[in-house]
């Protein structure tokens, strides 16, 4: 990504909480995933949930690393990573990976905040950093992700289930929102007679518990697939040369015995 875009998608979410990355996925890649999920949902048999927060007519499928190699290109996206990374640091891992595809007739998500059930006090620098993949238009009537501008910067969290003014994140098939883990933010209603589906690919300091626990959720073996990166991202890493390791060793040394990296106390 050419740094001076990537500076401006920064200091947006520095100011308004969030971003938006138009025509950021190749088009195929859109295309192959957006089949891919109903492939799954109907081998699955993945039905809505039953409560307030995922919503009884939202169809989610989590843990998608699992699902093949198409998933793997999602976390390590060049016109979405490099973002994240400055939201973050490159010590940042992925924290889930799911789907959500709204179907007609449902009611607007509760407001929310993607780190407050994290004890820190806020405002606080950012530990969660979190994307949407549309793969379906997002409009004000299908349900685009509502927002709150700024709320990023508030000294509290919203109270569950109050209604709060916002917008809709409205963007292209194929675009993608990112978002600080503090802003206020809320699936939209669906009043079309039309599936709304993105991809949400989220992220969290490398400090952080993940929200996923990708290291017992992904198989060993499927991860030995994956590139050097990924394999970052999901946990195989330390942070800072300390947090993660394994008597003294990278997690990674469990995967093909490449100790990538040495631990912060061998550079004192």
């Amino acid at each position: 990504m050419d740094p001076t875009l990537r500076q401006a998608h920064l200091d947006r979410i520095a100011t308004d909480g969030y971003t938006i990355v138009e025509d950021a996925i190749e088009p195929d890649l859109v295309d192959a995933l957006a089949e891919d999920l109903l492939r799954l949902e109907r081998e699955l048999q993945v039905t809505p949930a039953d409560n307030s927060f995922e919503g009884r007519r939202t169809i989610r499928i989590y843990n998608l690393l699992v699902h093949g190699p198409l998933y793997e290109r999602i976390p390590v996206h060049d016109n979405v990573l490099p973002i994240v990374e400055g939201v973050l640091d490159r010590g940042c891992l992925v924290s889930s990976l799911s789907s959500i595809s709204i179907n007609p007739g449902e009611v607007s998500q509760p407001i929310h905040a993607d780190d407050q059930l994290i004890p820190i006090p806020k405002p606080h620098p950012p530990v969660v950093c979190n994307t949407m993949w549309a793969l379906t238009d997002f409009t004000e009537a299908n349900g685009a992700t509502r927002l709150i501008p700024g709320s990023h910067l508030r000294d509290h969290d919203p109270d569950y289930g109050r209604n709060y003014p916002s917008i809709p994140a409205e963007m292209r098939r194929g675009s993608v929102l990112i978002w600080h883990g503090s802003l206020w933010h809320g699936g939209g209603a669906n009043r079309t007679g039309e599936r709304r589906v993105g991809i949400a690919m989220n992220y969290c300091a490398g400090f952080i518990r993940q929200q996923e626990n990708q290291q017992l959720g992904i198989p060993p073996r499927i991860v030995k697939g994956f590139d050097r990166r990924l394999r970052e991202l999901v946990g195989y890493s330390i942070y800072n040369g300390l947090i993660g390791h394994i008597d003294k060793r990278s997690p990674a040394s469990l995967l093909d015995g490449d100790p990538a990296g040495s631990l912060v106390w061998d550079a004192l």
